[in-house]
């Protein structure tokens, strides 16, 4: 496998540079292959696009008439793009999304059509797809949905119509119904908040913004790496001499191979309205970050989803490949992907923007304890949302947030709730600060520039909007999106009710101060869950358990939460997801995250075994005739015979713990439950063998002689680009 090695690196550096230019200015270009408001405006009846935008605005069902006219509008303009296909696009819980193109071309009658039932809703096969037990396999009858509020677009010669997907029983399939559940939720939530303050207030709406963290290495090198190609990771594999610890890549000059890459994709992303805005090198050498400017939370999830394929095929053309798991390489910096998250109102007003005038800021810090609140209340079922097997091995590792859900609010805004808990009237003062009265007494002035940032937090307050740190690399959004706002939304549900019973005790009572009344309130029982210092150290752990917040560091253990008696609860108020579907949802990801771990073990054992250990025992074999020889010619050979023992006993616990391993494969897979099965594979399989196979492997990697070693390494994984 070594001479692959060697064709690999000779090809990566061989390329030829690939230029890349603009299609022209990125106002000409951007959103030409979208269906959206502007191409329904000028393809619709007037009469025909108002239903259609109030339907968008508002929510509402769109009635079969008008669908037909949006699917005439659709094929027209597909059609006269290039298109000869349309496709349902949906997420479904395989963490991917799915599609299965049908012609527009009707072999009866000659011509091209698409018709409003065929927009609507289609039939997939739904029994391959994951269903934790709603459907079996025999049964195949599943629903895909058009979603209106997240616009059409072409992708190579194919209509994609965004939808949900659903059982043939009603129960969601996909990742985007309880998203829009989610959604709506928070919406009605926030509006009977909001009226509080401003009756003119009748539609709140999440926004997103995901950064996006991903490595690119050479697609040849990639080829050469099994374990890469098959559990997109590197099981085995030593530290280079140099990684990052010298933080020259970090914002560092692009290199020209992957310059060019970006400019590709992001062209493409760009015609398919995806607002790619930032890109830069991250910490990792081999690692970037492509951010879009902020959108709908539906939109930025499904163009998320979008980007990363439309990424991995321009790579291909560019013999690169893009790597989204959470850990790659260990040792260096893992993958996330930083959600931006905040409320927007239909008046314009960002829910958590302090603002100049007392009323707009006791609606903002209203906004901003309930969201602490709600993490404070339900941090372990956060912390399930970004469970899985890639993002076990990211969370607390590298710069990455612990799996502790705490909440970093910056030291002015902790003054400012301390002194609102206190009921104080103390200005914050700090160098030459603007300040925001609020016009109440018991509440202090607040900073315009109120936070610093935090990157060890998982959940940070960044100035004007949350950013959800932990969420992983190759995690689909809408997964953490929708837990988030169910958790706000419960939360933000509890607030309304107590105002309301507050008042109703005093009739004279002052609504604003009934307000101030529970949100100290709440300031005080969520104070545990904020914390401004560094998530990375070990004092964090022991202070965090001191205040009894959960450290739950594997995916079994913490998908539990899904399944409490309070999750339950708060799923089935908010109509989010049914018992039965939560239970459902549960079996696939202990599920997926069986088959991940088995994937990897399999893999690791097949590496070891085959490729490694032949390797070392051939390698071996000529220190065995180079120590004879010095012998033979009374030569001291006690180094050589020492390097021989070493690889002795690395080859030794490679055979014996592969065999182990196996055996105890064997043992878990007769597990009947999922649950206990997932955590057998994470503390019996993961747990006892593949770090002890790992360390092993690595060691000969040291000792074997370079030429012979077959897997490519990280040294040329990484600064070959």
């Amino acid at each position: 496998m070594a001479h692959l090695r060697f064709k690999a690196l000779e090809r990566a550096n061989g390329r030829p540079k690939i230029e890349v230019k603009a299609p022209g200015k990125i106002s000409e270009f951007y959103g030409e292959d979208v269906f959206g408001m502007k191409e329904m405006q000028q393809l619709l009846s007037p009469e025909i696009f108002k239903k259609v935008k109030k339907a968008i605005d508002e929510g509402k069902k769109i009635d079969e008439s008008t669908a037909d006219e949006v699917a005439a509008a659709a094929k027209s303009w597909a059609l006269s793009k290039g298109a000869t296909h349309y496709t349902h696009w949906f997420q479904p819980l395989t963490g991917s999304t799915a599609e299965k193109h049908d012609t527009f071309f009707d072999y009866l009658s000659g011509i091209e059509k698409f018709k409003g039932s065929q927009l609507v809703q289609q039939e997939p096969d739904a029994s391959s797809f994951p269903s934790g037990g709603i459907r079996s396999t025999f049964e195949a009858r599943g629903y895909t949905a058009w979603d209106p509020s997240s616009p059409m677009f072409i992708y190579g010669v194919t209509l994609c119509v965004p939808t949900i997907f659903v059982s043939y029983t009603g129960e969601a399939l996909d990742n985007k119904v309880p998203l829009l559940k989610a959604v709506e939720a928070v919406d009605e939530a926030s509006v009977k908040v909001c009226q509080l303050f401003d009756k003119k207030i009748t539609r709140v709406k999440p926004s997103l913004g995901c950064e996006q963290e991903y490595f690119v290495v050479d697609k040849d090198l990639y080829n050469t790496r099994p374990d890469l190609v098959l559990a997109n990771r590197t099981v085995f594999g030593h530290s280079p001499a140099r990684g990052q610890q010298l933080d020259d890549h970090y914002f560092g000059s692009i290199p020209p191979r992957i310059y060019n890459f970006m400019k590709d994709f992001e062209y493409e992303a760009l015609k398919l309205g995806i607002p790619v805005s930032t890109r830069h090198n991250e910490v990792a050498p081999s690692q970037f970050e492509v951010a879009p400017v902020f959108e709908d939370i539906n939109v930025a999830t499904d163009h998320n989803q979008l980007m990363m394929d439309v990424m991995s095929k321009v790579a291909d053309r560019h013999s690169l490949k893009v790597l989204f798991h959470e850990k790659p390489f260990a040792g260096l910096n893992g993958t996330g992907k930083h959600n931006n998250w905040s409320l927007i109102t239909n008046t314009g007003v960002n829910l958590f923007q302090p603002k100049s005038s007392a009323k707009e800021n006791l609606l903002f810090l209203t906004f901003f304890i309930n969201t602490i609140k709600a993490v404070y209340e339900y941090a372990d079922l956060l912390r399930a949302s970004i469970a899985s097997a890639g993002n076990d091995h990211r969370l607390g590792a590298n710069e990455a947030p612990p799996a502790i859900m705490s909440v970093f609010i910056g030291s002015q805004l902790s003054a400012v709730l301390d002194e609102l808990e206190k009921k104080g009237n103390v200005k914050v003062e700090k160098g030459d600060n603007m300040y925001m009265k609020l016009g109440i007494d018991k509440i202090p002035q607040i900073i315009l520039d109120n936070t610093d940032r935090n990157r060890t937090s998982p959940f940070a307050f960044t100035g004007n909007k949350f950013e959800f740190r932990a969420v992983g690399g190759a995690q689909n959004v809408a997964g953490p999106m929708s837990v988030l706002n169910l958790i706000v939304a419960a939360q933000l549900t509890a607030f309304h009710n107590e105002v309301k019973k507050e008042v109703g005790k005093d009739k004279d009572s002052d609504k604003r101060m009934a307000i101030v009344k529970v949100l100290r309130k709440y300031i005080k029982e969520s104070k545990k869950i904020r914390f401004e210092g560094d998530g990375y150290s070990d004092e964090w752990v022991e202070e965090a358990e001191k205040r009894g917040l959960s450290n739950i560091k594997d995916t079994p253990r913490a998908l539990d939460s899904y399944l409490s008696k309070q999750s339950k609860k708060i799923f089935g108020d908010m109509n989010v997801l049914t018992e039965t579907e939560l239970e459902a949802r549960n079996e696939i990801y202990w599920e997926n995250y069986i088959m991940k771990i088995q994937i990897e073990s399999r893999v690791m054992g097949d590496l070891a075994v085959n490729h490694i250990v032949p390797t070392a025992i051939a390698y071996q074999n000529k220190l065995i005739a180079n120590a004879n020889g010095l012998a033979g010619l009374k030569i001291d050979n006690t180094e050589v015979i020492k390097t021989i023992e070493k690889m002795s006993g690395y080859i030794n616990t490679i055979k014996s713990e592969v065999v182990n391993m196996i055996e105890e494969r064997k043992r878990v897979n007769q597990i009947e439950d999922t649950r206990d099965k997932a955590i057998a594979y994470c503390d019996d399989v993961k747990g006892k063998y593949f770090d002890k196979i790992r360390y092993a492997v690595d060691k000969l990697e040291l000792l074997v002689d370079d030429e012979d070693w077959p897997l490519t390494k990280y040294r040329e994984l990484l600064f070959l680009r």
